[in-house]
């Protein structure tokens, strides 16, 4: 199932209880309390936000990719998808999209996928795992054991018909934006890509932006 389903959002950002850009190869890890709203903004498009989510209240029960796709018979992400836990538990929904499609399958970037994909001089450079790790450190009571098949918000990832996972250039434009809201307490992991070998991006990753409003 390939649909797209876009929906604008009527939240305003001068009523934000937060607001932060982070730059490319950057993250961010914090709590979003149940009811409130994020907003991730691909700021000048094509970049990728590679994400996950916890239920606060019992760290080891984060985001299941398995549980998301065989609910909503879907494997891709778009406007009313809800994001499942591993244990079944709604964690988001997501209320607004104006990109349309998000991949859940192509995993997170590391130092060995750079070696497999690319080159092996490629082994050292910066990936979104290390930014996972170095985010979720910060509090002890996440492991990395805790970290798990992600979201990657605002990329393109098509399966072939033999089944393959295909890279495909970007369906974000500049200022894209999906909205989620949450539907217990959450932790949000945020890894914004900092990968340089991908053309999907023009070989220049991008800041995105982070957005929080309280409920209303």
């Amino acid at each position: 199932m390939n649909s797209f389903i876009k929906r604008e959002s009527f939240l305003s950002e001068k009523d934000a209880v937060y607001n932060k850009t982070i730059g490319a190869g950057d993250g961010w890890f914090g709590y979003i309390k149940e009811g409130q709203v994020l907003r991730i903004t691909d700021i000048k498009g094509n970049q990728a936000a590679d994400s996950l989510f916890y239920d606060a209240d019992a760290p080891q029960d984060h985001y299941s990719a398995v549980r998301t796709i065989t609910k909503q018979k879907n494997i891709y992400l778009t406007t009313d998808t809800v994001l499942y836990a591993e244990s079944g538990k709604e964690l988001m929904k997501i209320t607004a999209d104006t990109c349309g499609r998000h991949d859940t399958l192509g995993g997170a970037c590391s130092s060995q996928s750079n070696t497999v994909r690319y080159a092996h001089s490629k082994e050292y450079m910066h990936n979104c795992r290390d930014t996972f790790m170095k985010k979720i450190s910060s509090d002890k009571k996440y492991l990395k054991r805790d970290l798990a098949p992600n979201i990657n918000f605002f990329m393109n990832v098509p399966v072939t018909n033999d089944g393959h996972l295909c890279f495909a250039d970007g369906l974000s434009s500049k200022g894209a934006y999906i909205e989620m809201t949450a539907l217990c307490d959450v932790m949000f992991l945020l890894s914004n890509c900092p990968q340089m070998n991908n053309p999907c991006n023009a070989y220049n990753p991008t800041p995105v932006k982070v957005t929080v409003w309280d409920k209303k």
